[in-house]
């Protein structure tokens, strides 16, 4: 993730383009019923070697985050392809996180859209906002913020927060829809209140220039806070300018992160 940088730099805009995506996280990826969370890499290699896709997924996402065992993403991907082919949703959604960080498999946006719309039309949540980025970015699929919106609202019906600052997102900057503070404010509130850092520092954001909401500097400084206090660096650097310093020229700009998969 971005370093805090110099007060000049926060007041950089970033295009509009450069849409959130959502961090990678394994929580949506731990399989139910079999294992549990204590299940060991032993017992958990033991299942996906009899074939069943939910320990398949899970030895993947232990191979890929270095869970129980070294990583190795190539591993991480053939127990991932293993499980997708067996329909499993959280593994074709975590197969699409391995094309687009091209780890354990050449990088591949086509097929990171393909094994994503796999998994959102089963309903997994993670790959419908991964889905919604790859069509507002444009990435692997034409671009089309309809269809971004679309994924994006279904994922953010099944509370995710990136989802729901996406959403905030495309209001914000009038992506397929037209362009609406109160509505982009709505969904970074709800991104927020679920602690999404993002979410967080876009609250700080509205309060302090007043989009959506009256203006209050006190509500930026409690939302900006948050979002730092999660190491967020625009939050810190608005911080700053919000507390002023002799050249900050007051005001602030909230810059979007580049899409999340740190890739």
């Amino acid at each position: 993730m971005m370093n805090t940088k110099p007060l000049a730099l926060v007041a950089l805009l970033l295009p509009a383009l450069m849409l959130l995506s959502p961090p990678i996280t394994w929580a949506d990826s731990q399989p139910a019923a079999t294992l549990s969370q204590d299940t060991s890499f032993a017992e958990v290699s033991s299942l996906a070697q009899q074939g069943n896709a939910e320990a398949q997924d899970r030895l993947g996402a232990m191979y890929y985050l270095g869970q129980g065992v070294a990583k190795d993403y190539k591993q991480a991907t053939y127990w991932f392809q293993k499980a997708a082919a067996q329909g499993n949703a959280k593994a074709q959604s975590n197969l699409g996180i391995a094309y687009v960080d091209g780890r354990g498999v050449p990088q591949d946006y086509r097929q990171a859209a393909y094994w994503y719309q796999k998994a959102a039309e089963q309903g997994n949540a993670i790959a419908q906002t991964n889905l919604g980025t790859r069509y507002a970015n444009g990435q692997g699929v034409a671009q089309d913020y309809r269809q971004a919106m679309y994924w994006y609202q279904k994922a953010a019906a099944q509370g995710n927060a990136d989802a729901q600052f996406n959403i905030g997102t495309m209001y914000q900057h009038a992506q397929g829809v037209a362009l609406d503070y109160k509505q982009a404010f709505y969904w970074f509130q709800k991104s927020a209140a679920q602690g999404n850092a993002v979410g967080e520092a876009a609250m700080g954001w509205m309060y302090d220039n007043g989009y959506g909401v009256a203006q209050d500097k006190t509500q930026a400084a409690y939302w900006y806070s948050k979002a730092a206090a999660q190491g967020n660096a625009i939050a810190q650097g608005n911080l700053e300018v919000l507390y002023g310093t002799p050249d900050s020229g007051g005001g602030s700009t909230y810059v979007r992160p580049v899409h999340n998969h740190r890739r």
